[in-house]
């Protein structure tokens, strides 16, 4: 995961949003972020190639950690993202199912600092503005109350969210491959 839920509580006020929910828009933010920068932001140094049976991982690194953010590759079976929740000397149980498959590979996922406050602005933004998208008033004033909207259309958001938020990952995107 991008960040955890404790580092997203500790920079933005989430009222009374449920961890669950927490950790659902950030995996969605995670998504986002690895589309649009077109990178898996993988540590290609750190990768290794084993079996999963009874849905546990039959191996690791001694650089891998609880918390930490691994993506599957090569396999016949299992893809995708999954972060550590436990650790052995020889197995790594993960967060999400994997099926028992002989051939994986895993490969450690780390986003820079940059990346994961863009993910908190992103988060932010959509906490405090997403239900407000679409109003197009500049001010509605109401008995002593006012309050201003910026309308956000089509041609200056990016996924739902603005692209100026969006801009500050231009340092990470990858040129997009064709195949």
């Amino acid at each position: 995961m991008i960040l955890t839920v404790k580092e997203l509580r500790s920079q933005v006020d989430c009222g009374n949003m449920t961890d669950d929910a927490i950790s659902s828009h950030l995996t969605a933010i995670e998504s986002i972020i690895r589309k649009y920068t077109h990178n898996n932001f993988q540590v290609k140094q750190i990768r290794f190639e084993c079996a999963v049976e009874n849905g546990v991982i039959q191996g690791s690194s001694p650089y891998v950690t609880i918390g930490d953010t691994l993506e599957i590759t090569r396999s016949s079976l299992n893809s995708g993202l999954c972060t550590v929740i436990e650790k052995s000397d020889k197995t790594l149980t993960v967060d999400t199912p994997v099926f028992d498959c002989p051939h994986n590979r895993f490969t450690l996922i780390r986003y820079p600092a940059d990346v994961k406050q863009c993910a908190v602005n992103m988060f932010r933004w959509k906490l405090e503005f997403g239900g407000k998208i679409g109003i197009k008033s500049e001010s509605e004033t109401l008995s002593r109350h006012s309050e201003s909207v910026t309308y956000e259309d089509s041609s200056s958001l990016y996924m739902g969210y603005p692209k100026g938020i969006m801009n500050a990952l231009s340092l990470h995107v990858k040129a997009r491959c064709w195949k």
